[in-house]
């Protein structure tokens, strides 16, 4: 994967994206918004198993970063923070520098916006700023722009969805990360109406394993450069299989069947 006129930014997404253009992302941010769940008390543990399956990168912390070893797994800082004990978890503030993701070896930066939310003009504003920085030190950045707010009916609309995709692209992105929207032909009017890669988020867990595989077929054929799902991954019984299933389906354009064959489960 090229970035135009950054050398910087080309030879980093080589540590975040495959030959082929795709990516599978474990974000594993989770302990700043809902605290140490099931998956995430031994973040070493975690990463050493996403590794054996084959990840192409994960989401940490700052903190996090500094204490955890990837190995040669791509490295994504995420930038943005807020707890769901504040009574206005939506307002993303930033809590990390690129500058500072720099000094831990990232590989990549993410910023998170909700578009919709009482606060999207503050974090509209930290996106730009660290689009520049990002351009400045040639550091790929992931947006992950969601639809969420008062007036946000469906987080899963097309129109919703196609719109904040297609403003992190505008502010200066290099990855956009938002959710599937239910289906193939509308989830392609997203990927059509934006200029970068856009990898699917994972939302809540899933009820099924095959229902995160089929979501994630489903989002391929319409054109996503991939995923970065977190509960789905590092909750799962097998984490390391998970990611092998979801990368078959990714890398190998394997059917969400084929792939659950991975899992070795009868459901």
């Amino acid at each position: 994967m090229n970035s135009p006129m950054n050398p910087g930014k080309t030879r980093r997404l080589t540590k975040i994206f495959q030959p082929d253009n795709h990516t599978v992302i474990v974000p594993m941010d989770h302990g700043v918004s809902v605290g140490p769940i099931k998956g995430i008390e031994n973040m070493q543990t975690t990463v050493n198993q996403l590794n054996k399956g084959g990840v192409d990168a994960v989401v940490l912390h700052k903190g996090l970063a500094k204490r955890v070893d990837v190995g040669k797994t791509g490295l994504i800082v995420h930038l943005s923070a807020i707890s769901n004990l504040t009574p206005n978890c939506n307002n993303k503030v930033q809590v990390c520098t690129v500058a500072e993701a720099i000094r831990l070896g990232a590989d990549a930066v993410s910023v998170h916006v909700n578009v919709g939310a009482e606060t999207e003009h503050k974090m509209l504003k930290v996106l730009g700023k660290v689009a520049d920085e990002c351009d400045v030190y040639g550091m790929p950045l992931l947006a992950m722009m969601y639809p969420r707010g008062p007036n946000i009916k469906n987080e899963h609309a097309v129109e919703a969805v196609a719109h904040a995709a297609r403003l992190g692209a505008e502010l200066g992105a290099d990855i956009i990360k938002t959710n599937y929207t239910g289906t193939v032909e509308s989830f392609k009017t997203v990927t059509e109406g934006c200029p970068i890669p856009i990898i699917i988020a994972g939302g809540p867990k899933a009820k099924t394993p095959l229902d995160m595989l089929q979501t994630t077929y489903e989002s391929m054929q319409g054109g996503a450069a991939g995923l970065s799902i977190g509960r789905n991954v590092f909750q799962h019984e097998n984490p390391a299989a998970m990611v092998q299933a979801l990368s078959a389906i990714v890398h190998k354009n394997a059917s969400a069947e084929q792939a659950k064959k991975l899992l070795g489960e009868a459901r």
